[in-house]
């Protein structure tokens, strides 16, 4: 079994899990990569993916598994220069490598939120109001009552949202699955304080217009970015991978139901990093 470090985000992000893997199957192909295929009546190739994204959620740290066929010796060293070229636009192949910790001991999941706010400096959207350059926000109390607020939110010992599922909905607790959070505005350059969190710099104003995703009832704007008339805060998360499995928009349902009046107008969410029990890196 051989693996597959690789980026989703830009348009790809719009792409299904189905389609993902449809994609992936053709890249290998046109790669000239040829893969096991399994027994049976409809035999498709050996791969998959460890944690489905949902639609719309950009990644850095997403893995694919699969097994080459016999005859097919194919380097590990030689899997990404082949397929950098055929992989449709969205996707980048970043490494590949043989085995790796097994699939169970995945267990936590570092994730960014971005809250994009659209309006005034006290965070209503009265015309009358002059609105700020999302750059001089940072400094602004509104920003910081808010940013107070998510973190005296998500510090709660127990923080119930609704989560929809296939048999409807049903409510979640999900304080026990968050083990680390911080709260930042988003500065001039797309970075902001990170305390000790190891991560990249949160998205650059222009980075946002590739992905926007948004909480229940929040305007969708995937192509729209950063304007004058918004603000925006960064939330660094490190939330359960499985068992259970906490899904990091389920953060921005927490604020819209718990604080309605910090509810964004945008969410965009990308995976930064996954881990072991021990917070070592998954790989």
């Amino acid at each position: 079994m051989s693996r597959l470090l690789f980026i989703k985000e830009g348009v790809a992000i719009w792409s299904s899990h189905l389609d993902l893997m449809r994609a992936l199957m053709r890249s290998f192909r046109r790669a000239g990569i040829d893969l096991k295929h399994s027994q049976g009546f409809t035999p498709h190739p050996e791969l998959s993916i460890l944690m489905p994204l949902s639609v719309g959620v950009e990644s850095q740290c997403e893995i694919a598994e699969f097994t080459l066929a016999v005859g097919c010796a194919i380097p590990a060293e030689e899997i990404v220069p082949r397929l950098a070229p055929v992989l449709p636009a969205g996707l980048q192949a970043l490494e590949s490598y043989e085995g790796g910790q097994k699939t169970g001991k995945l267990a936590w999941l570092r994730a960014r939120l971005t809250l994009v706010y659209q309006g005034s400096e006290d965070g209503g959207t009265d015309s009358s109001t002059p609105l700020r350059s999302p750059f001089d926000f940072a400094q602004g109390k509104a920003e910081n009552d808010r940013i107070e607020a998510l973190t005296a939110l998500f510090e709660r010992p127990s923080l119930i949202v609704e989560k929809h599922g296939k048999k409807g909905p049903t409510e979640l607790d999900i304080a026990p699955m968050i083990r680390e959070f911080k709260a930042f505005p988003l500065g001039p350059t797309g970075r902001g304080p990170v305390g000790d969190f190891n991560v990249v710099a949160p998205a650059t104003p222009e980075q946002l217009t590739s992905s926007s995703r948004s909480c229940p009832s929040a305007h969708t704007g995937a192509d729209e970015g950063m304007s004058d008339e918004q603000t925006g805060i960064v939330i660094e998360a490190v939330v359960a991978a499985q068992n259970p499995t906490l899904n990091p928009l389920l953060l921005a349902t927490a604020i819209e139901t718990h604080l309605p009046e910090h509810r964004p107008d945008r969410v965009q969410c990308r995976r930064l990093e996954i881990y072991d029990a021990e917070m070592n890196v998954f790989r």
